[in-house]
């Protein structure tokens, strides 16, 4: 047997990608922590949601996509991030809500923290923001579970996001979060062969304009070229086309 890491996932397995692939793994029946049969799952993108959005749909759990990121920056990275995720929710036939792009309540909200690290405070703020507008539709829209695809990503701190998801559900009586580890049994290997396979968009950075100007910092300490942006497809390169 393979040892596991802290993220749930199994590593230094002979046998990790052939059973845990997308096309091989065998998938368990999700039961939510309350029992409720509806989800409303918040979304970064459609890299990070596909595999969620697969596992939801295979235990038949009644899944509304919510795409709430008023942090993604500038527009149209905004804009060609959702329209990979409806695409992917149009092929499962899964709801989805596109909701506000209020940046200038994102900047607001984070406001004295543009140079906290990722994982920093900022981050969290971020969370929080767009947890409590989840809760909120959720509320108002007759779910009492939420969750979110961002705890798939590697780069992400999971605790971190689990709190500020939690903190956001607590403020309604009865509602959840779902902590649910979305990187175990090879989910973070499914998530990069399902993109493969979709050809999704590959963002190379978190988000936000401080993630960008970061990573392309971070890039040139080390005399690599600066992000190009909307040209990058996971299994193939390319141009949009107008």
């Amino acid at each position: 047997m393979g040892r596991r890491s802290q993220d749930g996932s199994d590593k230094g397995s002979s046998d990790t990608g052939s059973r845990y692939s997308a096309e091989n793994y065998v998938r368990p029946q999700l039961e939510t922590p309350n029992g409720s049969k509806r989800c409303l799952m918040h979304s970064c993108c459609a890299p990070c949601a596909a595999e969620v959005m697969d596992a939801l749909a295979a235990s038949k759990i009644e899944t509304t996509i919510f795409f709430y990121n008023p942090n993604i920056h500038p527009r149209d990275e905004y804009e060609i991030r959702k329209e990979e995720n409806i695409r992917y929710a149009e092929k499962l036939g899964m709801a989805f809500v596109d909701w506000d792009y209020n940046v200038r309540d994102w900047f607001d909200r984070t406001k004295g923290m543009e140079w906290e690290p990722e994982r920093g405070a900022r981050c969290t703020a971020c969370f929080d923001m767009r947890f409590e507008v989840t809760a909120d539709y959720a509320a108002e829209h007759g779910f009492d579970l939420i969750s979110s695809t961002l705890g798939i990503s590697r780069w992400k701190n999971m605790d971190q996001i689990n709190g500020c998801g939690e903190r956001a559900a607590a403020r309604y009586p009865g509602m959840s979060y779902w902590t649910f580890n979305w990187r175990k049994e090879g989910g973070a290997q499914r998530m990069i062969e399902i993109s493969k396979r979709e050809e999704f968009y590959q963002q190379e950075y978190c988000g936000c304009v401080y993630s960008l100007r970061d990573t392309n910092a971070w890039r040139e300490s080390k005399e690599r070229p600066k992000i190009k942006r909307l040209v990058k497809f996971y299994g193939r390169d390319g141009v949009l086309e107008d």
